[in-house]
């Protein structure tokens, strides 16, 4: 299959995820409220502006996309999961937003950084979607072991853009979105 049809296939599952997250109840944030003082101080301590807070975010990405594609051939669950989850936690979070500040604030919390990190997030889930089937599918026809090396090179490349893809999303989560975001 096509790496463009991959990239589609994990678009299609953000989109569920992201239709899962506008149909989950606002009043499930007290449900969250454990979760959301643990980030709110791990936020304090890395803080905007710090170049700590940057190398963080982007090895905290990094490692995502990492293990999603080293374990996609275990049914490729692993991507798919972290399509889902990040789209149910974008417009979740978006809706709240939305509901308790505006559209405004949320579009410059999202937009500058989620520009490189939502593409980065979809090819770098992509990749590990069509390796992680490449390798189930040689599993399953012995014959097939020449597709391998030629889908983990193929796959790597595109691997390679999208962590490539989270550096300047790291860096402009760090230092821009903290400007756009205070009043």
């Amino acid at each position: 299959m096509s790496y463009k049809k991959w990239i589609i296939i994990a678009i299609f599952l953000f989109g569920i995820g992201l239709s899962f997250g506008l149909a989950i109840p606002g009043d499930i944030t007290n449900l969250l409220s454990q979760e959301l003082a643990a980030l709110k101080e791990l936020s304090a301590i890395l803080g905007p502006f710090k170049v700590t807070t940057a190398m963080f975010i982007f090895m905290k990405n990094v490692s995502a996309l990492l293990l999603s594609f080293i374990f996609s051939p275990i049914l490729c669950l692993l991507p798919i999961l972290s399509l889902i989850f990040n789209g149910v936690l974008l417009s979740f979070i978006s809706a709240i937003v939305v509901q308790e500040e505006s559209v405004g604030l949320l579009l410059a919390g999202i937009l500058p950084h989620g520009i490189f990190e939502i593409p980065a997030l979809i090819l770098g889930n992509a990749a590990a979607l069509s390796f992680g089937a490449t390798v189930m599918l040689v599993l399953l026809k012995k014959r097939r072991g020449e597709l391998l090396l030629p889908s983990l090179r193929r796959n790597l490349f595109y691997l390679v853009i999208a962590l490539a893809l989270l550096l300047p999303a790291a860096i402009i989560e760090t230092y821009l979105t903290p400007l756009l975001l205070t009043r």
